[in-house]
C-alpha cells in the first residue's frame, strides 16, 4: 500500500544544499579539487607556464571571469551573464582552436551561472532561464572537450536550474535545452567509451556527473536515448574508480543511484554492479562520513531496498556500519536530516530489516530531536515523520519508548501547517494517523483535531491525487472509521470526493491498489457508509481488474480481496456486475499461494468463503478446492492465531458445513486443533467472538465431543452473564448455543444433568426478551427457550411448511401398510417449529432428516439444530423417530421403519421385515418422552432403541 507513499523530504540534493557541510554552508575550493557545491575556480597561469597551451590565455571578453570574483546578488549581475559578447567570445575560442579546444572557457562560464544561483540561494527562475537560453543556443559541447570541462559544465548548469523544465515552457527554450544536453551527453558517452589508455576520467568527475544526471531526471527531464546511453557508459567507471572516491563522493553516488531507481531507472547489471562496488567503501569509510553523508546513505539504502535491491551480505554489512554513526553524529542533524533518517529507518524496517540493537538505538536516539526541533519542520518533514512513526510504532511487540511523545509533539503542527500540505503529504498523514489508531494509539483531542484539519483538503486537492494517493486515502479513511472515527459531514464529503476518482484512475491502479481499494470500500460499507451511486460505480469499476490482474496478487492481497468480496456481498452488493467473476478468478489463487498465507490471511479467507456461501455463492469445485487447501494450514499455524482469528475460523467452519461443505478428515482435524486454543485464550475474546464461538461449537453438534462442549462453554458463558455490553444478536446466538448444550446433556444417557447451563439459559432468555426482538430468527429462539424453561412467550411465528417428496412417499407407504393409522403432517407442537409427521394416537413424532440435518451431510453426525429439536420434542413428552432420507429412496429401504412402527402399535411385522429393521437401525439412539420421565424418577430404568 505504501511502498512509495512517503519520500525523502524535498528533493534532497538541491541547487544550494546538495553538497552542504554539516553547518549548512556551501563549501568552496580554490585548490584544484572539485567540491560538491561549486566547481573549481580556474586560476590563469602565466603565458610561459610549463605544460600550458597558449590558447588558454585570450584577449577576448572576460566579464564572465571577473564576475566570479565578487558577490552575485542583483539583477545587474545576471545581466552581466547574458551579454552577447560573452557567447561570441566562447564561440570564437571554439572555432579558433577547433579539435584542439578542450572546453575550458565554456566550463568557466557554466561555473559563473552556478555561482550566481548559489549566491541568490535559488535556481534560475523561468524568466532568467528563458533569457539565458537565447544566449546558449550556440553553446555547443564537442567530443574534443576534456573530462573536466564536460563534468564542470553539466554539473554547473544542472545545479543552477538551467535544464529544469518549467510548465508551461517556451518551445524555443525546450529545443535549446534538448540540443545542449544532447551534445554534452554525447561527449560524455564518447569519453567513457574510449580505450583505457586514452581516459582522462577521474573519480570526482564521475560523482559530479552522476549527481547531475540524477538531478536532471529528478527535476523532470525525459530520459532520452542519449541519456540512457551516457548512463550505461558511465556506470562501469564507478567500479573502475572505486578506490579513489572520497566519503562525500561515496554518499552522493549512492544517493544518485537510489534517486535514479526511484525515478524509474531500470536496475541494469551496470547499475547493480555500481552499487555493489560502493557498498564496501561505506564500511571502510564509516568513520569519515559527516552528518549529511550518513543521512544521504541511509535514505539511499532505504530507497534501493524499497525498489527491489537485494539485501546481500555486503549490503547488510554497510548498513550495520552506518547505524552506530547515527548516534555518534546525533548533535549535528538538522530538522531535514532527522525527518529523512526516521523515514529511512521506517522504510528499511518495512522491507524486513531486523530490529537489531543498533537499529533500535538509532531510532530511540533520534526521537528526542524531533521534540527539540519541532518548530523547524516543514510540511513535508511533518508528513514523513508521522508516516515513520506509524511504521516504527512497535519494536517487535513493545511500543518504542518516546514514540507516543513524538506523535503528540507533531500533532499540533499538522493543524498549524494544514494549508501547506501537498496532496501526497495529506495522503501520508491520514494514512499514518489511521495506522497509529489501528495500533491502539489513543485518539486524543489533538489527534481528532489533526484529522479534522486534513479532511477538507482531501476534497480541495482531489484532482491532484495520484492513483496510489487515492488508494491510500480511502484505505486510511476506512481504517479510521473501523477504529471509531465519527463519520462527520467533512468525512463524508472527503469520501464522496474520492470515489469518482477511482473510476477516473482505474487503469492506473496496480494490484496492491485494487486490493486496498476494495478492502476499504467493504470496510466503509460495513461501518455504515451509505451505498451511494458513487460507491457502487467505484466497486463496479474495480471488479474487472481483479480478473485482469489475478496473476499479480500476493497472498495478503488475495486474502484482503476475498474478505472484501464477502463483506460487499454481505452488505447487499452481491448483484454488482463482475462480482461473481472476481470471486471465481481468486479461488484458484488460494490453492496456488497456500504455502505463503499468514495466520490472519488463512482466517480471513475461510471466513470470507463461509460468508460468500452463506449469501448464496455456489459451492463450485474451485471453492471446495480452496477450502480443502486452507484447512491443513490451520493445524500448521495453530500457535500463531489471535483470539479473533480463532473465533472467525470456527465460525467459518460451522457455516461451511451448515451450507453443505463436505465433512472431511481435514475439517475434523482443523476443528480439533482449534478447540484447545479457546480455553487458553478465553480471557481475550470480545463479546462478538464469544457469541460466534458458542454458536459455532453448538452448530457443529456431534462433531465435537460432549465433554469438550461443556468444558468450553463453562469457560465462556460466564463472560456473557457478567458483561452487560452484549448486543441483541450476540445474546440471541449465545442463548441458542446454550440450548444446544443443554439438549446434548439431555439426550446423552450417561451425561451429567447439570442445571448450571439452564440457569444461564434463563438469564439469557430474560435479557433477549427485554430487547423486544422483532426479527423472526430471534423470536424463534425465544419461543424454543420458553418451551424448554416452561415459561410463557408472547412471540408467535407462522412457519412456512414444505413437504418433501421423500416425506410424502414415506407417508403414503406408511398409510398403505397401516390404513387405520392416523397421521398428521407439518404439525406444530407447543409453539415449536412444525414436525414432519405426527402419530397423535401414539404420541410419536417422525422426522424425515435430509442432509442439512447432519454435519457435512454425512447422515451420521447430527448438527446442533437437529439435536435441539429432538431434545425439545422429547422434553415435551414425544417419542421421536429419525429417518435419514437416504433410507427412503426405495420401498425396500422404507420397510424396516414401517415394521418398527407396527411393533410400536402392537402389529407383528413380517419375519423378513424384522430382520431388515435390525440391520438398518443399529447406529443411532432415540429415547421416548415417557422413558425420559421414568428415567428421572428411576435412574436405574434405562431403555435404548437403536435407529439410524
Amino acid at each position: 500500500m505504501d511502498r512509495s507513499s512517503a519520500g525523502i523530504s524535498g528533493r534532497y540534493t538541491r541547487y544550494d544544499n546538495g553538497y552542504n557541510q554539516p553547518n549548512g554552508q556551501v563549501a568552496s575550493s580554490n585548490r584544484g579539487r572539485y567540491r560538491h557545491a561549486t566547481v573549481r575556480q580556474w586560476n590563469h597561469p602565466p603565458r610561459n607556464a610549463p605544460g600550458r597551451n597558449q590558447f588558454y590565455h585570450s584577449s577576448g571578453t572576460r566579464s564572465y571571469q571577473h564576475l566570479q570574483c565578487r558577490s552575485i546578488n542583483s539583477p545587474q549581475d545576471f545581466n552581466a551573464l547574458i551579454k552577447p559578447e560573452i557567447m561570441a567570445g566562447l564561440v570564437s575560442k571554439s572555432e579558433r582552436f577547433g579539435h584542439r579546444y578542450d572546453g575550458r572557457n565554456h566550463g568557466r562560464y557554466a561555473s559563473s551561472i552556478k555561482k550566481y544561483s548559489s549566491a541568490a540561494k535559488r535556481p534560475l527562475n523561468r524568466t532568467e532561464q528563458s533569457q539565458l537560453m537565447r544566449l546558449l543556443q550556440n553553446f555547443t559541447a564537442t567530443r574534443s572537450w576534456n573530462w573536466r570541462s564536460l563534468t564542470t559544465t553539466l554539473h554547473s548548469l544542472t545545479s543552477a536550474g538551467v535544464f529544469t523544465p518549467h510548465k508551461p515552457m517556451d518551445e524555443h527554450v525546450q529545443r535549446t535545452q534538448a540540443a545542449l544536453l544532447s551534445t554534452l551527453l554525447d561527449a560524455i558517452r564518447f569519453k567513457c567509451n574510449k580505450k583505457a589508455e586514452a581516459w582522462d576520467i577521474d573519480a570526482q568527475g564521475i560523482a559530479n556527473l552522476l549527481w547531475a544526471m540524477t538531478k536532471l531526471v529528478d527535476n523532470g527531464q525525459e530520459k532520452t536515448p542519449e541519456f540512457n546511453k551516457a548512463m550505461a557508459a558511465l556506470l562501469p567507471h564507478v567500479n573502475t574508480q572505486k578506490a579513489h572516491f572520497k566519503p562525500q563522493e561515496v554518499a552522493n553516488l549512492v544517493w544518485a543511484m537510489a534517486k535514479l531507481v526511484d525515478n524509474g531507472q531500470e536496475q541494469t547489471p551496470g547499475l547493480n554492479e555500481a552499487v555493489a562496488a560502493l557498498l564496501p567503501l561505506m564500511n571502510a569509510q564509516k568513520n569519515q562520513f559527516n552528518a549529511q553523508g550518513i543521512v544521504n546513505l541511509l535514505w539511499a539504502m532505504a530507497k534501493l531496498v524499497d525498489n527491489g535491491q537485494e539485501r546481500t551480505p555486503e549490503f547488510n554489512k554497510a548498513l550495520g556500519a552506518l547505524l552506530p554513526q547515527v548516534n555518534a553524529q546525533k548533535d549535528w542533524f538538522i530538522p531535514q536530516h532527522i525527518a529523512n533518517l526516521l523515514w529511512a529507518m521506517a522504510k528499511l524496517e518495512d522491507n524486513g530489516l531486523e530490529w537489531t540493537p543498533d537499529f533500535n538505538k538509532a531510532v530511540v536516539t533520534l526521537l528526542p530531536h524531533v521534540n527539540a526541533q519541532k518548530d523547524q519542520f516543514s510540511p513535508q518533514h511533518i508528513a514523513n515523520l508521522m508516516w515513520a512513526m506509524a511504521k516504527l510504532e512497535y519494536n517487535g511487540q513493545e511500543r518504542i519508548p518516546g514514540l507516543n511523545e513524538t506523535v503528540a509533539v507533531l500533532l499540533p503542527h499538522v493543524n498549524a501547517q494544514k494549508a501547506n500540505f501537498k496532496p501526497q503529504e495529506i495522503t501520508n498523514l491520514l494514512w499514518a494517523m489511521a495506522k497509529l489508531v489501528d495500533n491502539r494509539q489513543e485518539q486524543t483531542p489533538e489527534f481528532k483535531k489533526a484529522v479534522a484539519a486534513l479532511l477538507p483538503h482531501v476534497n480541495a486537492q482531489k484532482d491532484q491525487l495520484t492513483a496510489q494517493g487515492i488508494a491510500n486515502l480511502l484505505q486510511a479513511m476506512a481504517k479510521l472509521v473501523d477504529n471509531g472515527q465519527e463519520q462527520t459531514p467533512e468525512f463524508k464529503k472527503a469520501v464522496a470526493a474520492l470515489l469518482p476518482r477511482v473510476n477516473a484512475q482505474k487503469d492506473q491502479f496496480i494490484p496492491q491498489h485494487i486490493a486496498n481499494l476494495l478492502w476499504a470500500m467493504a470496510k466503509l460499507v460495513d461501518n455504515g457508509q451509505e451505498q451511494t451511486p458513487g460507491l457502487n460505480e467505484a466497486v463496479a469499476a474495480l471488479l474487472p481488474f481483479v480478473n485482469i490482474q489475478k496473476a499479480n496478487f500476493n497472498p495478503q492481497e488475495i486474502a484482503n480481496l476475498l474478505w472484501a468480496m464477502a463483506k460487499l456481498v454481505d452488505n447487499g452488493l452481491g448483484q454488482t456486475p463482475g462480482l461473481n467473476e472476481a470471486v471465481s478468478a481468486l479461488m484458484p489463487l488460494v490453492n496456488g499461494q497456500k504455502a505463503n498465507f499468514k495466520p490472519q490471511g488463512i482466517a480471513n479467507q475461510l471466513w470470507a468463503m463461509a460468508k460468500l456461501v452463506d449469501n448464496g455463492q455456489e459451492h463450485a469445485p474451485e471453492l471446495n478446492e480452496a477450502v480443502v487447501a486452507l484447512l491443513p494450514l490451520v493445524n500448521a499455524q495453530k500457535a500463531n492465531f489471535k483470539p479473533q482469528e480463532i473465533a472467525n475460523l470456527l465460525w467459518a467452519m460451522a457455516k461451511l458445513v451448515d451450507n453443505g461443505q463436505e465433512h472431511t478428515p481435514e475439517l475434523n482435524e482443523a476443528v480439533v486443533t482449534l478447540l484447545p486454543l479457546i480455553n487458553a485464550q478465553k480471557a481475550n475474546f470480545q463479546p462478538q467472538e464469544i457469541a460466534n464461538l458458542l454458536w459455532a461449537i453448538a452448530k457443529l453438534g456431534e462433531l465435537v465431543e460432549l465433554n469438550v462442549v461443556t468444558s468450553t462453554f463453562e469457560s465462556l458463558v460466564y463472560r456473557i452473564i457478567k458483561n452487560p455490553q452484549f448486543s441483541q444478536k450476540e445474546i440471541s446466538m449465545s442463548l441458542w448455543a446454550v440450548m444446544v448444550c443443554c439438549a446434548r446433556l439431555f439426550l446423552g444417557s450417561n451425561a451429567n444433568k447439570n442445571n448450571v447451563f439452564e440457569k444461564h439459559m434463563d438469564d439469557l432468555f430474560i435479557r433477549l426478551e427485554n430487547t423486544s426482538p422483532d426479527n423472526e430468527e430471534d423470536q424463534s429462539i425465544m419461543i424454543m427457550a420458553a418451551s424448554w424453561l416452561g415459561r410463557t412467550c408472547s412471540a408467535v411465528l407462522h412457519y412456512q411448511t414444505i413437504i418433501s417428496k421423500n416425506q410424502a412417499d414415506f407417508r403414503d407407504q406408511l398409510k398403505s401398510s397401516i390404513p387405520a393409522l392416523k397421521i398428521e403432517e407439518e404439525k406444530r407442537l407447543n409453539s415449536l417449529p412444525p414436525v414432519d409427521l405426527l402419530l397423535p394416537d401414539h404420541n410419536v413424532v417422525i422426522e424425515v432428516q435430509g442432509p442439512s440435518h447432519y454435519v457435512g451431510g454425512d447422515f451420521k453426525t447430527r448438527n446442533g439444530s437437529t439435536l435441539l429439536k429432538i431434545a425439545l420434542l422429547q422434553k415435551a413428552g414425544f417419542e421421536v423417530i429419525e429417518i435419514p432420507t437416504n433410507q427412503l429412496l426405495k420401498k425396500d429401504l422404507m420397510k424396516p421403519y414401517i415394521d418398527q412402527i407396527k411393533i410400536r402399535m402392537g402389529i407383528p411385522p413380517q419375519e423378513h421385515g424384522f430382520v431388515s429393521y435390525k440391520r438398518a437401525w443399529t447406529d443411532a439412539t432415540y429415547v421416548t418422552g415417557e422413558e425420559h420421565l421414568a428415567e428421572q424418577t428411576n435412574p436405574a430404568k434405562k431403555k435404548k432403541t437403536n435407529i439410524q
